[in-house]
């Protein structure tokens, strides 16, 4: 993990003194960490209403005049200190319940596949029941230290959002994934290059691009 986690640029233009926000955007903790939230929300309310809370799209989007106004804000750093202070500890700490009762098997991590995953409304590959379950599963999971990896579908269309027309009749919009715009990035090689995995299927090889989630 933590050798993935150091390939991944910080494409966003931040100022230096927070510029650990391009890090904490690509490690879904801030989801379950509602703190971690109002470090974007604090910036820009409106935006990151607009954006639908999702933190990647709003790094991209949000004016430098924005960025540049907490960067003065003597408050809003003392809670921004606070909450990398907690992400760091989070990420560090050897004081999980799995470490504390079974270090010896850290190397063998667990496989855990689902067709779908409720990890956050950013992110749509769930549909319903099974994924946020199997979205409580990989946060909980990830809160005791599980050596744990999660391996399901990134659907390119997701699923549809409800739309009524002006005469009454309820229509499914599909809107197309763009996972640039979400915490979700391709896995990479040693060389630099993205990884896929042929699967034989029938008389012919797949080849199914990997996808990471932190």
């Amino acid at each position: 993990m933590d050798q993935f986690r150091a390939k991944i640029p910080n494409h966003f233009s931040l100022p230096r003194r927070i510029n650990r926000l391009g890090e904490l955007v690509y490690n879904l903790w801030w989801v379950w960490n509602k703190d971690a939230q109002r470090l974007f929300a604090l910036i820009d309310q409106d935006l990151w209403e607009r954006t639908y809370h999702n933190p990647v799209r709003f790094l991209r989007q949000v004016e430098r005049v924005h960025l540049n106004a907490v960067t003065h804000d003597r408050h809003y750093l003392e809670f921004y200190d606070r909450i990398m202070r907690a992400f760091d500890q989070y990420l560090n700490t050897d004081e999980t319940w799995f470490m504390q009762n079974h270090a010896e098997r850290i190397n063998q991590p667990i496989a855990y596949f689902s067709t779908e995953f409720g990890l956050h409304e950013t992110l749509p590959i769930y549909a319903g029941g099974l994924g946020v379950l199997s979205g409580d599963h990989v946060k909980e999971a990830s809160d005791l230290g599980l050596p744990f990896v999660a391996v399901g579908f990134l659907y390119e269309m997701g699923y549809f959002r409800q739309h009524i027309t002006a005469d009454g009749r309820q229509e499914a919009i599909y809107p197309r994934f763009k996972p640039e715009e979400v915490a979700i990035r391709e896995a990479l090689c040693d060389d630099g290059t993205c990884l896929f995995v042929p699967v034989e299927v029938g008389d012919r090889i797949v080849h199914l691009q990997v996808w990471h989630v932190q």
